[in-house]
């Protein structure tokens, strides 16, 4: 795919004012919380490193998908959640502060999982002369773009305080303003490719992505961890940075076709999540 506007201007710019909108949430004492929730932090960290791989895995090949979409939805698995799993954490009751120390964990450790499972993704689906897997200039590139802002946003609330509570709403504002803009322009750029591979791939990511949540639910409960968490952890587990998984299918392995699944489940991981978050609400399930 040539070189354009989305992939090589508005995604890292995005990418990073919704990272830097992550920093500006974030502190080290969010770290240092995994001592106060240990169990569901480890639940948590299974269920995002190792299950939702697996699943995911599964997924793609019972559903026969193309090589490409396979790998695309495989890219979305290793994807860590963000922001927007806090927001829908906080509006279906759930334990924030446990979902802010989770998304500050998962940011740091899937810079490192997630060229693992591409990889393995690239050399399992793709064939030998389609396979290019990412190279260290690329995960650098990758771990620049993420861990940089997202360093920054921290910096800034421990050293200005006032003045990032005072941006906090207005990046938020913007972080979602983007993401929005992100889907619309990454769905209308590739409106044939959805087009044509809607029918392959819209039900595997509806499928995945109600899996996702529900593991992300029920298994800590399984587990004896109290709903508040549990609904925490479904938040976190379900919900997806299809920017950041888009920006690498665009930019980093330069395939569209790769960004369809992500594309597809950031806009139904609204909706999913909604309804996820009305029905734990009211105790239905």
């Amino acid at each position: 795919m040539q070189s354009n506007f989305l992939s090589t201007t508005l995604l890292p710019i995005a990418l990073g004012i919704i990272m830097l909108g992550l920093g500006l949430a974030l502190s080290i004492d969010d770290f240092k919380r995994v001592i106060k929730y240990p169990k569901a932090v480890a639940i948590a960290l299974i269920c995002q490193m190792v299950l939702l791989p697996a699943i995911c895995f599964f997924v793609a090949k019972i559903f026969g998908l193309e090589p490409a979409l396979a790998v695309g939805l495989m890219l979305l698995a290793a994807s860590p959640g963000g922001a927007t799993a806090n927001l829908y954490s906080h509006l279906s009751d759930g334990d924030v502060a446990l979902n802010i120390t989770l998304t500050a964990v998962n940011s740091v450790l899937t810079l490192f999982t997630l060229p693992l499972v591409v990889n393995f993704s690239l050399a399992h689906f793709m064939t030998s002369d389609q396979y290019v897997p990412m190279q260290f200039a690329k995960v650098a590139e990758v771990f620049m773009i993420v861990l940089v802002p997202v360093t920054f946003g921290m910096l800034l609330k421990s050293k200005l305080p006032a003045f990032a509570a005072k941006m906090d709403k207005p990046v938020k504002i913007l972080s979602a303003v983007f993401l929005i803009l992100i889907i619309i322009a990454a769905v209308y750029r590739e409106r044939v490719i959805l087009s044509e591979h809607f029918g392959a791939i819209g039900f595997p990511v509806l499928v995945f992505n109600l899996l996702s949540m529900g593991l992300g639910y029920y298994l800590p409960q399984v587990w004896r961890v109290e709903k508040k968490q549990a609904v925490a952890i479904g938040m976190e587990i379900g919900i997806h940075n299809g920017t950041l998984a888009i920006f690498i299918a665009l930019s980093v392995l330069n395939n569209s076709i790769m960004s369809v699944p992500a594309a597809l489940y950031s806009i139904l991981m609204f909706f999913t999540a909604a309804l996820f978050g009305y029905l734990v609400k009211r105790n239905k399930v």
